[in-house]
């Protein structure tokens, strides 16, 4: 019976200290296998069909880890698509409240309409800044500066109080984090990084009214009967999610499909355990050091204000990690060991 480690040790073998995941996350040896595969069936002039399976069942995994229907999620290719389809949705003047410093995919759609009013709070304020004008709150699960993590449940609560949609993205915490997509109006992720995807990729789930969406950027994929929607104007979208599908990279998602089903076999649960052990002894070492990260409990990203700087000395010596805004930003993931925790705090006590 394999064990996690077993089963994590089977799929990757890194040739230095990843700690970057946070940035991309690296490929399983399966997913590298149906890559290749994929670029076969390509090169050898064979049908298609098996690649936009590959799409049909990356969906169904996703949706089983946001715990929702399959029904109700779009497959796409970025964050800030999806971004700029629920900013086109809103009316001229329409609130947003958004958090301090979130990532740019998240926010910027709706600071580009121009006529929305885009407001702005630190994150640990956010809840208690919705008010009955506000129609919407935009806000990373785990922001990607720093890996603080959003207060969802209460931001839901008060959210439904007031009136107001939310609209909370996961990429930063799918994978490692639990995910309820019932609890939002609209759930988006990227694929690429705790997902251990490709790039290319991203998901959106919708309510089962579809929230008030447009699907502005509807092509043949999204017709209820693609091969039929091909040519002229869609007759009949889809009844379900896809019909805010943008047509998919194919290559991208044949190995999403193998990513995800090494997740589903790990489970989240376990995989979080792991990351969040991983974290805090990172943490703890900084401790001992003297170096005191951004607060950041429960989150598997670890943030160091001053130590940026060290991040093209560390990845010359072999040591992945981000500098982001000044501050040294550690992201541990299922495939990293206590090990490359120590490597890295003893290159800081250098």
């Amino acid at each position: 019976m394999e064990t996690f480690e077993s089963l994590v040790r089977s799929e990757f073998a890194p040739k230095n200290t990843f700690l970057n995941t946070a940035s991309s996350g690296l490929l399983p040896a399966r997913t590298v296998t149906a890559l290749t595969e994929a670029t076969r069936i390509r090169a050898e002039g064979r049908p298609l069909d098996p690649l936009f399976e590959d799409v049909e069942a990356a969906r169904a995994a996703f949706a089983r880890l946001a715990a929702v229907p399959t029904h109700r999620v779009a497959a796409g290719a970025s964050v800030s698509t999806y971004s700029g389809l629920v900013a086109a949705s809103l009316p001229a003047g329409a609130e947003v409240l958004t958090a301090e410093d979130d990532f740019t995919s998240v926010v910027n759609p709706f600071h580009a309409r121009g006529d929305l009013k885009v407001r702005i709070v630190p994150l640990e304020r956010l809840a208690e800044s919705v008010r009955p004008e506000t129609a919407l709150v935009a806000v990373s699960a785990a922001q990607s500066a720093d890996g603080r993590i959003a207060d969802l449940p209460a931001l839901r609560e008060t959210a439904r109080a007031h009136g107001a949609r939310t609209y909370a993205d996961y990429s930063q915490a799918a994978g490692w984090l639990a995910m309820d997509a019932t609890e939002h109006d609209y759930t988006v992720s990227t694929g690429f990084k705790w997902l251990l995807g490709p790039h290319g990729a991203a998901f959106l789930v919708v309510p089962e009214d579809f929230g008030a969406l447009t699907p502005l950027l509807a092509g043949w994929v999204a017709g209820e009967i693609p091969w039929n929607s091909c040519y002229g104007p869609i007759a009949e979208l889809a009844h379900s999610a896809r019909r805010f599908d943008i047509s998919p990279a194919l290559f991208t998602y044949a190995g999403l499909r193998a990513s995800l089903s090494l997740i589903e076999e790990l489970g989240v649960a376990a995989i979080h355990t792991h990351d969040l052990s991983l974290a805090d002894r990172f943490r703890a070492g900084l401790a001992a050091l003297g170096h005191e990260p951004v607060p950041a409990p429960g989150s598997a990203i670890v943030s160091v204000p001053g130590l940026g700087a060290k991040q093209p000395a560390l990845s010359a010596a072999g040591i992945e990690v981000s500098d982001r805004a000044g501050h040294l930003r550690a992201a541990f993931h299922l495939y990293n060991t206590t090990a490359d925790v120590d490597r890295l705090l003893d290159a800081l006590s250098v």
